[in-house]
């Protein structure tokens, strides 16, 4: 069998996605309550047999590494792994930092090769929300005889200014490649033969999602250049003329959660009474991290459509519509719409508390009588009693010392942050 290993790429700074990427690593931003973005690359290549997996960090990497550790651990009588791979200093070397996805991989490569010799390296990103078995992707790759194999999604015209854009011929080979082509561009080139359309209607161009299967002795080759960092700019459009590279067509729930707005429309889809992605797929499930946490308790709340997490104390009037995160504590006549909370990180006992009281301090979550509403409230934050949090649009605006932030209409309440009471953010 050929042996395959994964790699994820987990180091980017993220600033598309601050405040929330201000304290820790993209891939370690919470999602749908309980889990953190990169559960999902490395839920789906475990459940794809593909158990031999690297993750990349760099920046802020410190919670992720955390979580990681202490979430996918396996058996002695097995061997896989997840192992964390970080950018590290080395004498003679310039630019020690990953300078691009093709960069951070090439140095990534002398720590990969003491586990064994490998024929495949699938290469993830770490911030992507699907369930794909890549036991399909392979299965294309081999059949094709490629060096390299693109994961696409189907995409309209109009969609195609955000992806890197394929060519394939009749043969499913991929000709010719355009990263984020202009509105007015000619891709007439681009749409896919006649025979490749089945039942795609008007999405008749192939982007690449950022999953890429390469040969090891390929991708050792073309990384050789150092002077190609990127993948999508670099590796790619130079291999189409020196190697094979075929697409796999992956036509199902793909979000790239690279901005705030992409953030919080994917949390809320969740849930929606038919959701256009499920973590509840006992075939495929998402792993994360385990905790002894005891059943959420809901005293006189009016829920609609909203996933209530482990840990929680809600007494608020209403909630809909939201994502409510681990160990919150939303308290009477509170009222919570279109949001994602985060919760906290651990609990607050009876005598902190007190504390709390006695300083005049909230305690985590949300205060009597506030309302939430089009807002992010970030973990361990703490929003007094009377309070107005309301996403309203407008230009971007970042005040950190107040602990907010209000980026693409939407209302961010920051990681620790302390909202006193009768605060009124967006009105």
């Amino acid at each position: 069998m050929n042996r395959c290993i994964t790699v994820i790429l987990g180091g980017g700074r993220g600033s598309r996605l601050y405040p929330l990427t201000a304290q820790r690593a993209k891939p370690a931003v919470p999602l749908a309550g309980k889990y953190r973005l990169i559960d999902i690359p490395i839920s789906n290549s475990i459940n794809s047999g593909l158990q031999n997996i690297y993750v990349l960090t760099q920046f802020l990497s410190n919670s992720l590494n955390t979580h990681i550790n202490k979430t996918y651990r396996f058996d002695v009588f097995s061997d896989g792994f997840v192992e964390i791979i970080a950018a590290e200093q080395r004498d003679g070397v310039q630019e020690d930092w990953f300078q691009g996805t093709a960069d951070a991989v090439r140095k990534g490569l002398m720590h990969m090769r003491p586990k064994g010799p490998a024929d495949e390296v699938l290469i993830l990103s770490g911030d992507h929300l699907y369930r794909q078995d890549y036991q399909e992707l392979l299965a294309t790759h081999r059949a094709a005889g490629a060096d390299i194999t693109v994961s696409c999604i189907p995409v309209t015209r109009a969609q195609c200014s955000g992806f890197g854009v394929l060519a394939q011929n009749e043969e499913g080979r991929v000709v010719s490649f355009m990263e984020k082509p202009a509105d007015d561009a000619d891709l007439s080139d681009f749409e896919l033969p006649e025979s490749r359309r089945e039942g795609l209607g008007d999405r008749i161009f192939m982007a690449s999602m950022g999953v890429y299967v390469f040969n090891w002795g390929v991708l050792q080759e073309l990384l050789a250049d150092e002077g190609k960092i990127d993948f999508g700019k670099d590796i790619l459009p130079a291999a189409l003329s020196t190697h094979r590279v075929a697409g796999h067509v992956f036509d199902g729930y793909w979000e790239d959660i690279g901005t705030i707005r992409s953030f919080f429309e994917a949390n809320l889809m969740l849930a929606d009474p038919k959701p256009a992605f499920r973590f509840y797929a006992p075939e495929a499930p998402i792993y994360t991290r385990p905790r002894f946490l005891p059943p959420s308790a809901l005293r006189g709340t009016r829920v609609v459509d909203s996933l209530i997490s482990d840990g929680c104390l809600v007494e608020a009037e209403s909630i809909r519509r939201s994502i409510i995160g681990l160990r919150s504590r939303i308290a009477s006549d509170a009222v919570v719409r279109s949001s994602v909370l985060m919760g906290a990180d651990y609990f607050e006992d009876a005598r902190t508390r007190a504390r709390n009281l006695d300083e005049g301090r909230p305690d985590f979550g949300v205060g009597h009588s506030s309302v939430v509403e089009n807002a992010i409230v970030d973990k361990n934050a703490r929003i007094g009693a009377h309070c107005v949090i309301r996403g309203t649009p407008g230009p971007d605006e970042h005040h950190e010392d107040a602990g907010w932030s209000m980026v693409d209409g939407i209302a961010i309440i920051h990681k620790n942050a302390l909202i006193p009471d009768g605060t009124v953010i967006g009105g």
